[in-house]
């Protein structure tokens, strides 16, 4: 299985950048789709973005897409996600996630699909 950490977070202000990093352990990770998922208190944990196994394949959450990216070093066994442009409503806990499951492309939003979890890290956005 899968276990993950997830590092980068921190202060940045409006219009900055960050990167996301996840560390990965486990004999299946490259064959492991994974995920990045957002929460704010009193809110669902929401999806941001996801990859396939292999890198080729990526998706996004509406309110991210041109200013995040998603990637993945199977050889290092990492994957991150470099924030450009953030906006204040972008402050949130990100976790990093990784599936077991074969997943179609709608399935890759779907907080069920995934079942490894990191213990997040703070994102925090100044107005």
């Amino acid at each position: 299985q899968a276990q993950l950490v997830e590092s980068g977070g921190g202060l940045v202000e409006a219009g900055g950048s960050l990167r996301l990093s996840c560390a990965a352990s486990g004999r299946t990770f490259s064959a492991n789709s994974m995920g990045w998922f957002r929460r704010t208190p009193g809110k669902e944990r929401e999806f941001v973005s996801a990859i396939n196994w292999s890198g080729g394949s990526t998706y996004y959450a509406d309110s991210v897409k041109g200013r995040f990216t998603i990637s993945r070093d199977n050889t290092k066994n990492t994957m991150s996600l470099q924030m450009n442009s953030l906006k204040h409503e972008d402050t949130a806990v990100y976790y990093c996630a990784a599936s077991q499951k074969f997943l179609r492309n709608s399935g890759y939003s779907s907080l069920s699909a995934y079942d490894y979890w990191g213990q997040g890290t703070q994102v925090t956005v100044s107005s």
